[in-house]
């Protein structure tokens, strides 16, 4: 039998000497080289295709001016994989936030934030509130943030590292851990969860039998589903065929409408259930 981690939030939450800190960025170099490794990863992946054709065409023709508009072409590609490096060396450090320390222990007064280079101090009496901010996809976690909102409308994100701890921390637990922190501070600690509502029509809208298999109900109960929880839905006649219509359903709130739907199977009573229709 499976037991419960005693410590959730390990890695993630620890005391120090002079408070409780939340850390959102283990280790600095490692999250300089992700950094860097990505603003020259990125513009070479785009390049490359281009920079080869442009080569075979130079190596083919072997023209003088073939060859020295390669070496333009190939020097921009330098100076763009510079520019993202020594920009992307600026916005790490200036945007990203290590850890927060509620500080002290017992009745925490003010709140460190400690970015790459420089920290600074908030009053407990200043936060208006901390949102935990889930963003899903297709049913998914895709990231987590802790975001401190203050009186005068100012606001800092705390945005996990890459593969930091805090992205796979349970947010029931990071919502413990923050309300116990706060103890009488006014600060309230709330959870907002966002759905990503962006995709291609119609590639990656959703056919009625997708939809039927993610709701368990017969494809005919489909329509009428997606009509009475708002899911927009796309008719088109796909290419090759004259007179087939199909129809697509946005797949944005389809998790969220399956796990209501499961909801209301456990609250409906056994009494009758052959005979209801699915999902009513």
């Amino acid at each position: 039998m499976a037991t419960r981690d005693p410590d959730p939030l390990a890695g993630v939450a620890a005391a120090t000497a002079a408070g409780a800190r939340l850390v959102f960025v283990p280790s600095r170099l490692r999250e300089l080289g992700v950094a860097l490794g990505s603003s020259v990863l990125v513009p070479l992946w785009i390049a490359a295709p281009l920079l080869l054709a442009f080569l075979f065409v130079v190596l083919l023709t072997d023209s003088a001016v073939a060859w020295a508009l390669f070496w333009i072409v190939l020097g921009l590609t330098v100076l763009a994989v510079a520019g993202l490096m020594v920009g992307m060396m600026w916005v790490v450090p200036a945007t990203m936030v290590r850890w927060i320390e509620f500080r002290p222990h017992e009745h925490a007064t003010h709140l460190v934030i400690a970015r790459f280079l420089r920290s600074s101090t908030v009053a407990a009496a200043d936060l208006e509130r901390i949102v935990v901010v889930e963003r899903f996809r297709l049913g998914q976690r895709k990231s987590i943030k802790v975001v401190l909102q203050t009186g005068r409308g100012g606001e800092t994100a705390c945005e996990p590292a890459f593969r930091a701890p805090v992205s796979l921390a349970r947010t029931e637990d990071l919502l413990a851990w923050l309300t116990g922190r706060l103890g009488s501070a006014r600060a309230a600690v709330e959870y907002r969860k966002e759905t990503d509502q962006n995709f291609s029509c119609p590639e990656e809208w959703w056919t009625p039998s997708a939809l039927a298999a993610l709701w368990q109900v017969p494809v005919s109960a489909v329509h009428g589903l997606a009509d009475r929880h708002g899911i927009r839905t796309y008719r088109y006649t796909p290419r090759g065929t004259a007179t087939d219509t199909v129809t697509a359903y946005h797949p944005g709130r389809a998790h969220e409408v399956a796990e209501q739907l499961h909801r209301e199977r456990t609250l409906r009573p056994e009494a009758g259930g052959a005979d209801a229709a699915p999902g009513a």
